[in-house]
């Protein structure tokens, strides 16, 4: 019998390889990180001109505040630094001169940049390596219970953790002042200015690193229950193996899923402490990089924001390296067991212990004035009269909390809500998503808010468009994760032989235990959302005063801590009541897979009372779908 003539046509799935072998070339990953990187280099080269400012305006007043901007001394500054010429020729001059080691020269002090960038970032470097050993040990702490509950095969649904979460939400800049006025200057046990030696790092080190350990420690707490439940666990602890290194593996089968994030966090930690940094007089790269955008000083912005860049491409590629390493061949040979399933749902009365609390400040301080000025009663402490006290000008906090939580806490929401539709979508596509979550999280939020500020204008809006456009990156990297492991599992596998087709995988399988976890990851991040709003308001890019914004609350009335700590505390103890909240409304976010139609029209498993006697048989009934492919692939699990 004679074959049929070879089609010169390829297959679908040949035109799919070989799209994901062109996607995977690492020459087209490369210049899609590179094309990033120049386009947020060239919307920095564009920031005094896209903020409607004049440059040499700005660079007179950061090089000399008294001088009279006359039309002589601008015209000075603009043949100095040619401005003249436009931005278009100072970004060509600029990168130009970097390809021979050249950064330029500080439009304000004239001095070369590389040295001074370079030595900013070894500092900061060196304060992120503290904040990131103190990180670990926090998470330790947070993970100790989970750890060995499970190690004893006794493990249950973690609770919410509210210590853990009012931890996080303690915003940095508040720690930072509460360390240095207490422990440095009342106490004299630390130093709390300057940067001369190891004495000099541990309160900065402690401020960065205590938030970001109680969210590092709750996300692995999160998926600690479904590694302990994994048939390896199960077969382990048959076998007689010490419940010491079934937790050490464990902790290494949930790692992997963590350590993009993590690769965030040190990025995060070395460009994004611009607040700790000034409080502590650091010289790091985030203070340098807050006073060359303050000062429109570009060649010291466009080398700072390179360094970080650049920093963000090694942490996240040696992150996803290790990820690689760690999980090894059950990538490839798909032989990775989902460790998301549906779980039982968690204690519904827990977010009524911190929701109710929160809904209660809020509610008793909207029937308040916010606005009401009386200076006779300034920092009065707390009374019948003024439960948070009042704040310098006499005005009583609790009724500005009360209305600054509608702005705030209305906003975060918002910016999570968007963060997380655009964290799923993109990180569906890590390929793509990959690079671009390197260069957005190498941002400082002081340095996107003023991006944003100079496109959209600034306005009381402006914080929040600036926190949602780095807000997805951790997200989207955290689902490229998940989404990674999940395509290696062995049900996922079954379910392809069996016929299933794309679209099914994705909506059946792949979105079922992708979002579910990123979803309480979004909620973990909210308290983080607000401190973000909080940190630029509190830095003078947010709401402008008499706004009774929480950021604005802190910052006007953190000068008089010491002898008014109640004006302080009153809003960190209603962000902290957030966190909790946030973090027991996420313990109740519990994937359940959809019924299809295949399932749906499958037998029921009978009850006690229907259950056959051992050793009858079942008669079989008609029109079953047993059969049915995705039906065998979803029940074989």
């Amino acid at each position: 019998m004679d074959r049929p003539a070879p089609s010169h046509r390829p297959a679908p799935s040949s035109y799919r390889s070989a799209a994901v072998r062109l996607v995977r070339l690492p020459g087209l990953t490369t210049l899609w990180r590179a094309a990033l990187a120049a386009l947020l280099l060239c919307g920095i080269g564009l920031l005094p001109w896209l903020s409607r400012t004049d440059p040499a305006l700005t660079v007179l007043k950061a090089r000399s505040a008294e001088r009279e901007p006359t039309a002589e001394a601008l015209n000075v500054v603009r043949d100095q630094l040619g401005l003249d010429a436009g931005p278009v020729s100072l970004l060509g001059q600029w990168l130009g001169g970097l390809a021979r080691g050249d950064a330029g020269e500080s439009w304000i002090s004239g001095a070369a940049v590389l040295p001074s960038v370079v030595q900013a970032l070894g500092i900061s470097l060196l304060l992120m390596a503290g904040a990131m050993a103190v990180a670990l040990v926090t998470a330790a702490a947070v993970c100790a219970r989970p750890l060995w509950l499970g190690s004893r095969r006794r493990f249950r649904p973690p609770r919410a953790g509210g210590a853990a979460a009012m931890l996080a939400a303690l915003p940095e800049f508040l720690t930072a002042s509460v360390l240095a006025t207490v422990v440095g200057v009342q106490l004299g046990w630390l130093p709390a200015l300057g940067w001369y030696g190891p004495r000099w790092m541990v309160l900065p080190a402690l401020s960065l690193g205590l938030p970001a350990g109680a969210l590092l420690g709750r996300l692995l707490a999160d998926a600690l229950p479904g590694a302990f439940g994994e048939p390896w666990a199960l077969a382990a602890a048959a076998r007689g193996l010490t419940g010491r290194r079934i937790a050490r593996q464990a902790l290494r089968r949930c790692f992997p899923g963590l350590l993009p994030n993590l690769g965030l966090f040190v990025v995060g930690l070395t460009g994004g402490s611009v607040a700790v940094e000034q409080i502590f007089d650091i010289p790091g790269l985030g203070r340098l990089t807050l006073q060359a955008t303050t000062a429109q000083d570009l060649p010291v912005l466009q080398a700072g924001t390179l360094a970080l860049v650049l920093l963000a491409a090694l942490a996240g590629g040696l992150a996803r390296g290790v990820a690689q390493l760690m999980l090894g061949p059950a990538l490839r040979d798909g032989a990775l067991q989902s460790s998301h399933r549906p779980a039982p749902p968690a204690h519904r009365a827990q977010p009524l212990v911190y929701g109710l609390p929160l809904l209660g400040v809020v509610v008793s301080g909207l029937v308040r004035d916010p606005l009401g000025l009386d200076t006779a009663a300034r920092l009065r402490p707390p009374s019948w009269a003024h439960p948070f006290g009042t704040d310098a000008l006499g005005r009583d906090v609790l009724a500005r909390v009360g209305h600054g939580a509608l702005t705030t806490l209305a906003l975060a929401l918002a910016v999570t809500a968007v963060a997380l539709l655009a964290g799923v979508l993109l990180g569906l596509v890590p390929k793509v998503s990959g690079a671009a979550v390197d260069t957005v999280n190498a941002v400082p939020p002081v340095l996107a808010g003023l991006l944003v500020a100079g496109i959209a204008g600034s306005g009381p809006y402006t914080p929040a468009l600036a926190v949602a456009a780095v807000a997805w990156a951790p997200l989207a990297a955290h689902a490229s994760a998940l989404l990674e492991q999940e395509r290696a599992t062995t049900h996922l596998v079954a379910t392809r032989a069996l016929g299933a087709g794309p679209l099914y995988v994705l909506r059946y399988e792949l979105l079922p235990a992708v979002i579910p976890p990123v979803a309480r990851h979004a909620l973990l991040r909210l308290p983080g959302v607000a401190l973000a709003l909080a940190a630029l308001g509190f830095l003078g890019l947010g709401a402008q005063p008499p706004s009774p914004e929480w950021g604005l609350l802190l910052s006007e009335n953190l000068p008089y801590a010491e002898r008014a700590p109640w004006a302080v505390l009153a809003p960190a103890a209603v962000l902290a009541l957030l966190g909790a909240l946030a973090v027991s409304a996420a313990g109740g976010v519990r994937g359940r897979r959809p019924v299809s139609r295949e399932r749906a029209r499958l037998p029921q498993p009978p009850t006690a009372r229907e259950r056959p006697e051992p050793g009858a048989r079942e008669p079989a009934k008609a029109g079953s779908a047993a059969g049915s492919p995705h039906s065998m692939a979803r029940d074989s699990r």
